[in-house]
């Protein structure tokens, strides 16, 4: 047996540090449900923890079929993460037209006054791409979420505004990680489950 010349997990990357605004991309073996192959968008990180929602898991129900008086909303509802499942949260475009919201990067904002949310849908002054829905939510205690970037379950990096709200969720995760490099484009051809293998 011959030593490799080389570590495919060694990224030599500089480590982002986590913040409110950035993504976390999960390396290729982490597994459940939630988090196997997830784009988390960071809403809030300090001193009591994280919270952030998972950009690229849609669940089978519809904002307008689980939300009383949402008309023709035509954008599907994402699974946030495990936390609190039976709640709704949101991000949006639609910044301090709606009282309340806190404002994350340049041009998204989370949560915010939901009876103007919607009736902003409603009277057709926002749709899905001003708006995403979230059921439930992802959350880490203080020292948690770096314990895991630490671990390498999570890569930091950045994403546009529209592409946070827009993205092709069938290949988020494998394009995000793509447009990383070289070492990033041969993760996405690892088995989903190596003991598959």
């Amino acid at each position: 047996m011959r030593d490799l010349e080389f570590n495919i997990f060694d990224t030599r990357l500089p480590k982002i540090k986590p913040m409110k605004g950035r993504i976390l991309i999960a390396e290729p073996f982490l597994q459940g449900p939630y988090f196997n192959r997830s784009i988390v968008f960071l809403t809030e990180h300090g001193d009591e923890g994280a919270v952030g929602f998972v950009l690229n898991k849609s669940s089978d129900l519809y904002p307008d079929e689980v939300i009383e008086d949402l008309f023709n909303f035509k954008g599907e509802m994402f699974i946030g993460g495990p936390v609190s499942s039976n709640t709704l949260h949101y991000i949006h475009t639609l910044g301090e037209k709606v009282p309340g919201s806190v404002r994350v990067t340049d041009n998204l904002y989370w949560g915010g006054d939901f009876e103007v949310i919607k009736e902003m849908i409603n009277s057709g002054v926002a749709d899905h791409r001003s708006v995403k829905f979230f059921a439930g939510y992802s959350g880490w205690s203080p020292g948690q979420l770096e314990a895991e970037i630490e671990e390498n379950s999570w890569i930091v990096s950045t994403l546009d505004d529209r592409t946070i709200m827009d993205g092709d969720i069938d290949n988020f995760w494998k394009k995000t990680m793509e447009n990383l490099g070289e070492v990033f484009k041969m993760w996405t051809n690892f088995p989903e489950n190596p003991s598959n293998n």
